[in-house]
């Protein structure tokens, strides 16, 4: 009996012990968590943004991770966080560790949980605007640096974490200015990492170049009259027509992808984002007015390799041709696309072995139990082109495999596990990439990349 009792007693104290080092594991991974949550409920939405509040709560996470920081304000009322972990050989280039903090607005009552919660469901998924696009590498990025700190490593070069203003409305008051300013010429980077695109498989997605966004509003104008008649050149009728040549075109590019010839990120992808026509009346639009102006709006994304003398040919003649009385705008977030950056260089990376930092990138990420896809083309637009089009290689990544992609969807959300696997992709590329040292000279490094 006595012996039973023992045992008893044994295996209690055993179990309770179990627990308690289960519960210490777990606190960690809470921990994290509860940063993120607390960095996604920060409503940086555009077009009001909370910058000065999500700049605070990255300060006070730079403070306890021991790294320099500053504020930098291009634009009044539009904080650039900038953090610096200082390497033990500051002659080498510098990796940045780029991210933006603002996010794209939402239609609250179509989301399941509402999109500043940060609401964790029961299978883990964090539901939050952001989650994707892109607080969640940001965060990525501060929690690997907290790892590594721990671990006693230190870098040879100097690590930078960067959080942008207004990625989501072009970057013209974050990324452009930050790239051309002499802070930044002075932070001699050598490698950009910015974000990529969840993957629905167990390979992560990988970026060497992105489409440039053309924005394009065709406007047609017309005689006005009775809604009973049919009149030739009327706006509405011929914005009909140029409406179904693009849509010819959408569809054609779209084909390709389809068949598989083309990845989405090769092609030239055109939506129509909005239709602006008709009479406004007390209840509505009056019905028996054509009206005498209609316009359309176009989101265009145009990939490096492609010819864009002939698209704005196409544009001029084809969609909005003036002998149909027709007018076109590319206003000011049409990017040209050039095939070569500010030195002349080609903007289209090499993505193989002779790429030391593709290389390495490829080898981290395997080490730390990852897969990787095809490198691809971004199929939308980030600020690493104003990297790129410093001479400098910008690599597309965010570490989100099993995951469909989201971002600027309603219910954008991330699984809290493949957000910490994240991390320790993040943990393995960090210390690869600032302990690599057999760099060639500046110039011929830019020449070869």
């Amino acid at each position: 009996m006595r012996r039973t009792f023992v045992s008893m007693l044994i295996l209690i104290l055993f179990l309770t012990a179990s627990n308690a080092a289960a519960a210490d594991d777990q606190l960690p991974a809470s921990a994290i968590i509860s940063r993120f949550q607390q960095y996604l409920q920060i409503n940086t939405a555009q077009p009001t943004p909370l910058y000065r509040v999500a700049a605070d709560f990255l300060l006070a996470e730079a403070e306890s991770l021991s790294l320099q920081s500053q504020t930098l304000e291009f634009v009044a009322g539009k904080p650039l966080v900038l953090l610096k972990w200082p390497g033990s050989d500051p002659t080498l280039p510098s990796i940045l560790l780029y991210s933006h903090t603002d996010v794209v607005p939402v239609e609250h009552h179509k989301w399941s949980h509402p999109p500043f919660e940060a609401h964790v469901d029961p299978d883990g998924n964090i539901y939050a605007r952001g989650s994707q696009d892109m607080k969640c590498v940001g965060m990525q990025y501060l929690e690997a640096i907290r790892r590594l700190k721990a671990s006693g490593f230190n870098p040879v070069r100097n690590i930078y974490l960067s959080f942008a203003p207004d990625e989501e409305i072009g970057g013209h008051d974050g990324a452009e200015k930050f790239a051309d300013s002499d802070v930044f010429k002075n932070m001699n980077v050598g490698i950009v990492l910015d974000e990529g695109l969840a993957s629905p498989s167990e390979e992560y997605k990988m970026f060497y170049g992105e489409r440039c966004p053309w924005w394009l509003v065709i406007k047609a104008t017309g005689p006005p009259g009775h809604g009973a008649k049919l009149y030739d050149n009327s706006a509405m009728e011929n914005l009909f027509k140029s409406i179904e040549t693009v849509r010819k075109f959408r569809a054609s590019q779209f084909d390709l992808v389809k068949a598989g010839l083309k990845a989405e990120g090769e092609v030239i992808s055109v939506n129509m984002v909005f239709l602006k026509a008709g009479t406004p009346s007390p209840t509505g639009f009056v019905m028996n007015l054509q009206p005498s102006e209609a316009e359309a709006g176009f989101d265009i994304r145009v990939p490096p390799t492609a010819d864009v003398e002939s698209l704005e040919r196409r544009i001029a003649e084809e969609w909005a041709p003036t002998s149909r009385n027709m007018t076109y705008e590319l206003g000011q977030f049409k990017q040209k696309t050039p095939v070569t950056d500010n030195f002349g260089r080609p903007r289209v990376p090499t993505t193989g072995s002779s790429n030391p930092w593709w290389a390495l990138l490829e080898k981290a990420v395997q080490k730390a139990g990852g897969k990787l896809g095809k490198p691809e083309i971004f199929p939308a637009s980030t600020d690493a082109r104003y990297f790129r089009n410093q001479g400098l290689p910008a690599i597309g990544f965010s570490p989100m495999a099993n995951t469909p992609i989201l971002l600027h969807d309603h219910n954008e959300h991330l699984n809290q596990a493949e957000y910490l696997k994240g991390i320790d992709m993040y943990e393995s590329i960090i210390k690869a990439y600032s302990s690599y040292v057999e760099h060639p000279s500046k110039e011929s490094s830019k020449d070869e990349l």
